[in-house]
């Protein structure tokens, strides 16, 4: 049956269909140009002895996670899943275990684990807080420090301490100021470390493994520590890593995107003729 349709209902039909038409002219130019509102917190990319590995941290659901991915990125495995932060993992040097922080207690406590996310282990006591480990050539030790950013941006007290795995004796072996940072040398002799100078300079130190004999290498008003190296990148390179072989560094590079950060895991080749220690 066909319906007819009026001279007023023809006139109100048209009437709708102006003001819709113009309500849908007015959203279209109303568009802009689309921006970026989700992103990605990935990094400190840290290689295992053989190189064959690398364990890193990508941010989900508002919480740090590791991960072990190929050098190449592919095979991403998630290896920490509770509701807590994971960060700045260290491979052992026998490719065994992994120390990273996590502040499943409420504190920065150091743990170990094995690469797959077993066998989880706490190494430091669960009521301070403690950052930056890092094994020992011969993967007996693991160097740590105190976290220096208790009340941000200002920098408090940091000692650096070595604990054996063995015995899980902890001995301080750097004390007095803000010293952060801390890695063995390739030989075991030596540690480097950042340590503040005043509020705003930061110089890079090396002491005997012991801690004895600390003295500054750069001696700049500049801001030197936390060693950066980028290989023509835009943003903030930082937490370089050496590869086994010395032919590959690995780091993590930040950049601001529209309101955000974008953090991610790079890896550079070292140049031929440059020295494969670092």
């Amino acid at each position: 049956m066909r319906i007819r349709v009026g001279l007023p209902a023809l006139l109100w039909m048209s009437l709708v269909l102006a003001v819709t038409a113009a309500s849908a002219g007015a959203q279209r130019s109303a568009v802009t140009l689309a921006y970026q509102l989700t992103h990605i917190d990935m990094g400190e990319p840290f290689p295992s002895p053989g190189g064959k590995k690398l364990v890193f941290e990508i941010t989900l659901g508002g919480f740090q996670q590791l991960f072990i991915m190929n050098p190449d990125g592919s095979g991403q495995t998630q290896i920490t899943h509770d509701a807590a932060n994971h960060d700045t993992p260290s491979w052992s040097p026998d490719g065994h275990k992994i120390a990273y922080v996590s502040d499943k207690t409420g504190h920065a406590v150091i743990y170990m684990m094995n690469p797959d996310g077993t066998g989880e282990e706490r190494l430091t006591d669960n009521q301070h807080e403690y950052i930056h480990p890092n094994w020992s050539p011969n993967g007996a030790k693991v160097i740590y420090c105190s976290d220096d950013d208790l009340q941000p941006p200002k920098k408090n007290a940091s000692d650096i301490f070595s604990l054996d795995i063995g015995t899980r004796e902890v001995k301080p072996l750097i004390t007095g100021g803000t010293n952060t940072y801390p890695s063995w040398s390739p030989d075991g002799r030596k540690i480097v470390f950042r340590r503040m100078i005043g509020d705003m300079n930061s110089e890079v130190f090396v002491a005997n493994s012991d801690g004895s004999d600390a003295h500054n290498l750069t001696s700049h008003p500049a801001f030197d520590g936390w060693p950066a190296w980028s290989p023509n990148t835009e943003g903030r390179a930082t937490e370089p890593r050496w590869s086994p072989d010395g032919k590959t560094i690995y780091f993590t590079n930040c950049k601001k995107v529209d309101w955000a950060v974008d953090c991610h895991a790079y890896a550079a080749t070292v140049p031929p003729g440059v020295p494969v220690h670092p």
